[in-house]
């Protein structure tokens, strides 16, 4: 438009809902319109008109019947939507061009009307609204300007105003005509001596929301940020904005939250340009996006920043290149090319920029994790894309996903700070094995029914909701005694168990929290004991029926034993240290030769495998101890470590890098080559371990090449 100055239309709307201060948080439509125009120039009014708006729904609340009269039969005689805003751009302006004006802005009393009801219905039935309904004057912003001692502009109402400056209110009985009068009588005051007010601040509403950067240094006020959660898992950044319709998104103010595995977990962080937009944001609380109800909550700026800041230049570059459409990839070969990915795509769907356009996500050794993001110049190219999910590329079919720049900043984050691969820590210096003193800190069997489980647990609940669930019971916790299950694909199983101080206290906690409602679902109590624990831990069910033991049986799990070598008592610290400490069993006392009495020593079953059977894993802080131990403690000061460095000599296990993996289900004939190949992509170590400890012939067949692999 040429100019905002020229004229005012005044314009009111209500809904079948809630109206007034309310107006637009119940997702109810509009079904009333009432406007008039004021010649800012002339100080001149035109025509007052009022016309009805026919909803798809005509359940009126008794709120709406009481303060507009309307009723549903009347409704029903009304036009829709569309047809009723066109009727209103043609009638304003033929009484513009009557009165030799050539443009005009909306005055609303508040942004309510425009940006809560309007913009977010027209949305949702992707109607295309004029371009006069994304500019607008607020008057109750532009009376404090003139009379800054009435009060806080959110306090304002129209009433107030009016009796501030004297002003008697228009006697109408009809709703609608009643506040569209009145709001003209106060601007035509304000027009004139003592204010001679121009109107000159305008609202604007953005037309699309704009990707971005963001930087980790960058300051972010808490009181701009929101938390979205129940998204659909598809739900791309420019879904999300068009969700928060209306409302002024900051420029890359979209995060998707990603879970541990990286896949989005139905949440996002939602960054605004102002306190009053993030105030609107959450009167959006149980909105729809389609079928689904969006929870909207606070959120800060250290939260956002901590899934949408970034530091690393490469990303920096990759999102320089602005209104791009990014696309995700997953899945890719790990000995993928990006002239491979580009052929993949082919010449229908064009690359930013080429090779430029692609980002590929890898760990900080280099290795590829099999992610990489893509540029494309406008929305067909994506969505032409977008057809290939889940086509071929070598021998995987690769899935293709819709992203955000605040997505790429938050997965190159996880990759490039944590490996996925972990690794046995450093050992600290000199290790000596040591007799057991105390009870081990690990999980022991025991019928003892001092554990409770947790079933029914939402998705999304974390450690810190479960401690919140079990409120002042918290303090009856062991000491990292809460335990997450996750199954086979990584995803929560909705089960946890939590280990109590007593069986009392597990009693206790079981008859309270049954039931008890977690983030809108109930969650079920049990008491159990740690034996019942264990099982299903390991990969075992627990049901009405009893315990059903994992699909392949414990004592299958471990390698033999230290019974079956015939070793030294020197020997034995050397070997057992090859192996992580087991997570659910107890610990076995190696025999000692008759003829060479050595002191009781307790090791742990070589139990580090990957077993591809077990239905369950557990989460941190799972296992319940620090896993610096590594099946071997250090030498405390004093006289225990003396007596012991003077009963046997001291087996120091030099620094290993890497992890040792058992591998079972193996077929016959594979050989090294195959078992390479299975691993490609990950550094291995060299097949002779002799020279990293001293292993006998006994020892060394527990590493054949068939079994173990040392990653």
């Amino acid at each position: 438009m040429a100019s905002h100055s020229d004229t005012l239309v005044v314009f009111f709307g209500a809904t079948a809902g809630a109206n007034g201060g309310k107006l637009g948080s119940d997702e109810r439509e509009l079904i009333l319109l009432v406007w008039q125009i004021v010649d800012l120039h002339e100080n001149k009014v035109g025509q007052l008109q009022r016309t009805l708006v026919q909803p798809d729904s005509a359940d009126l609340s008794e709120q709406c019947k009481e303060e507009t009269g309307l009723t549903a039969e009347e409704l029903c005689k009304a036009e829709p939507l569309e047809s009723v805003l066109q009727q209103f751009h043609q009638s304003v302006s033929a009484e513009l061009k009557s009165l030799g004006r050539s443009s005009y802005t909306l005055c609303v009393d508040g942004p309510l009307l425009i940006r809560q009801v309007l913009h977010p219905e027209a949305s949702k039935k992707n109607l295309v609204l004029p371009e006069c309904f994304y500019t607008f004057v607020d008057l109750k912003k532009e009376f404090h300007k003139c009379c800054p001692n009435a009060g806080p502009v959110n306090d304002l109402t129209l009433t107030s105003m009016l009796d501030y400056v004297c002003i008697p209110a228009a006697v109408e009985q009809e709703a609608g005509l009643r506040e569209v009068k009145n709001t003209v009588l106060l601007i035509l005051h304000l027009l004139v001596e003592p204010y001679n007010h121009k109107f000159s601040t305008f609202e604007t509403v953005n037309y699309k929301f704009e990707s971005g950067a963001c930087s980790k240094t960058e300051a972010v006020d808490s009181e701009t940020v929101i938390r979205a959660r129940g998204l659909p898992w598809q739900s791309s950044d420019q879904d999300i904005a068009r969700f928060f319709k209306g409302l002024n998104i900051a420029k890359g103010g979209v995060a998707l939250c990603l879970n541990a595995q990286g896949r989005r977990n139905g949440e996002a962080l939602v960054r605004f340009i102002n306190s009053e937009h993030r105030d609107m944001a959450l009167d959006r609380h149980k909105h729809h996006m389609g079928n689904r109800y969006i929870e909207v909550y606070k959120a800060t700026g250290e939260e956002f920043l901590k899934i949408a800041g970034g530091t690393s230049n490469e990303v920096a570059q990759f999102l320089s290149k602005e209104n791009q459409v990014i696309i995700r990839m997953r899945g890719l070969p790990f000995t993928a090319t990006p002239q491979d990915v580009l052929g993949f795509l082919g010449p229908d769907c064009p690359v930013t920029d080429g090779m430029e356009g692609l980002l590929f996500v890898k760990y900080p050794d280099g290795r590829p994790t099999g992610d990489a993001f893509v540029l494309f110049a406008c929305e067909e190219y994506a969505q032409n894309a977008l057809k290939k999910h889940k086509q071929i590329l070598g021998k995987r079919y690769i899935e293709l996903f819709r992203s955000t720049a605040a997505e790429v900043q938050q997965v190159l984050n996880r990759y490039m700070s944590t490996p996925l691969i972990s690794t046995l820590p450093p050992p600290p210096p000199p290790m000596v094995s040591m007799p057991v003193l105390a009870t081990p800190p690990f999980i022991t069997t025991g019928s003892t029914r001092d554990c409770i489980r947790l079933r029914g647990l939402p998705y999304i609940a974390a450690i810190e909701d479960i401690l919140e669930f079990m409120g002042e019971h918290t303090i009856d916790i062991r000491p990292h005694g809460v335990h997450m299950v996750f199954n086979q694909q990584g995803r929560p199983s909705g089960d946890a168990f939590i280990q109590m101080k007593s069986a009392d206290r597990a009693f206790m906690v079981a008859q309270k929290c049954h039931k008890k409602m977690m983030k809108d679902r109930y969650v079920e109590v049990f008491q159990c004991s740690t034996e019942e624990m264990s099982f299903v831990l390991m990969g075992g069910t627990l049901n009405r029926s009893g315990l059903s033991p994992p699909p392949c049986k414990l004592p299958c799990l471990s390698p033999p034993t230290y019974a079956a070598f015939s070793a030294t008592p020197a020997m034995l610290p050397a070997e057992a240290a090859l192996y992580q400490p087991p997570l659910l069993a107890t610990p076995r006392t190696p025999q000692a030769p008759a003829h060479n009495p050595a002191p009781a020593l307790a090791y742990y079953s070589p139990q580090l495998y990957m077993n591809m059977n077990m239905s369950y894993t557990t989460y941190y802080p799972s296992p319940p101890v620090s896993p610096s131990t590594v099946s071997y403690f250090a030498a405390p000061p004093g006289s225990v470590a003396a007596a012991v460095a003077a009963q046997q000599a001291p087996s120091i296990l030099p620094p290993q890098p890497g992890a040792l993996v058992r591998m079972q289900g193996l077929p016959y004939n594979a050989g090294v080559k195959d078992i390479l190949s299975f691993f490609q992509g990950y550094q291995y170590a060299p097949e002779d371990y002799s020279s990293l400890v001293g292993v006998s012939d006994q020892g060394r067949s527990l590493i054949q090449p068939k079994e173990w692999l040392c990653l």
